[in-house]
């Protein structure tokens, strides 16, 4: 068999960080990241390259690829060669990991000429997370908003989607990345886990549509949490932004900013060494494409 398949997913931002409670939320961006797959006769034998990070080991391509042969009991039949590719900075928070896990189980699934459901596919890339230990809690609410777009909350210890909302606002959405990379199982959980009374109440403003409150709440916990400074997030505020938040377990700030105080908030950005990106706000669902 030899054949193949291209998918796409996009990324997404965190609202509420699931570390220190089970339970999290997220938003889904149109930055992108891309899969290619072509299915092998070589059993067990998975060849994966970032083509966008070629520093990257590519142990999460090796093991979402068996986590979907595995599924279609196809393991001791067929290997693949994989390359991704994106425009998704890789652990800096922005949930590169997650749009990856998507789009390579979506190009795997169509090269064998398979269908899934939708959140089979989102759970064998949570899985194939948990496998190469670039996860903590498996990032279910990192995946959907990634899969599906939109804000996503969810409860990720029993991989259920509790709530889902499109947003009507035209925003965009500025990251403040710096050089440095930050893996998220490095971060210290005991130190995420003391402050899970206080995420709780950002989970409860997520719940009730109040995203910007809860994305700004949780972002100034976690940053308290371990130990960065929030005043990336306070300056954007204080510029205009809507909302703005350490991403995942960092090092990357989001802000969530109408078209009118883009230019303001980019230049308080500006002022700290590091990279802005800029994106949109997404709602277009995973896909394969080709």
């Amino acid at each position: 068999m030899n054949g193949k398949a291209e998918a796409i997913s996009h990324g997404a931002a965190t609202v509420i960080n699931a570390i220190a409670t089970g339970r999290g939320a997220a938003i889904g961006v149109d930055l992108w990241t891309k899969a290619r797959v072509q299915i092998t006769d070589k059993p067990e034998v998975i060849q994966g390259k970032i083509v966008s990070d070629p520093s990257e080991k590519p142990v999460l391509i090796e093991k979402t690829v068996k986590r979907v042969l595995k599924h279609f009991n196809l393991e001791g039949k067929f290997g693949a060669k994989v390359e991704t590719w994106s425009n998704i900075p890789i652990a800096r928070g922005l949930k590169s990991s997650s749009a990856a896990g998507n789009a390579i189980v979506l190009a795997t699934v169509s090269a064998l000429n398979k269908s899934l459901d939708d959140l089979t596919v989102v759970k064998l890339g949570v899985d194939g997370a948990i496998d190469a230990k670039v996860t903590i809690t498996g990032a279910f609410d990192d995946a959907c908003a990634s899969y599906f777009g939109g804000v996503v909350v969810t409860d990720n210890v029993k991989r259920r989607i509790v709530k889902r909302f499109e947003i009507a606002e035209d925003l965009a959405v500025l990251f403040y990345v710096p050089a440095e990379k930050t893996y998220t199982v490095s971060s210290d959980v005991g130190r995420m886990k003391k402050a899970a009374s206080l995420v709780k109440m950002a989970y409860k403003e997520a719940l009730k549509g109040n995203h910007w409150v809860a994305l700004t709440l949780n972002g100034l916990i976690y940053s308290s949490a371990l130990g960065y400074d929030p005043s990336v997030a306070v300056d954007a505020l204080t510029a205009g932004a809507l909302a703005a938040g350490l991403s995942g377990t960092g090092p990357a700030v989001t802000a969530m900013v109408s078209e009118e105080k883009k230019d303001l908030v980019r230049d308080a950005l500006q002022a700290y060494e590091g990279e802005v990106l800029e994106a949109r706000v997404n709602h277009e669902k995973a896909r394969v494409v080709g």
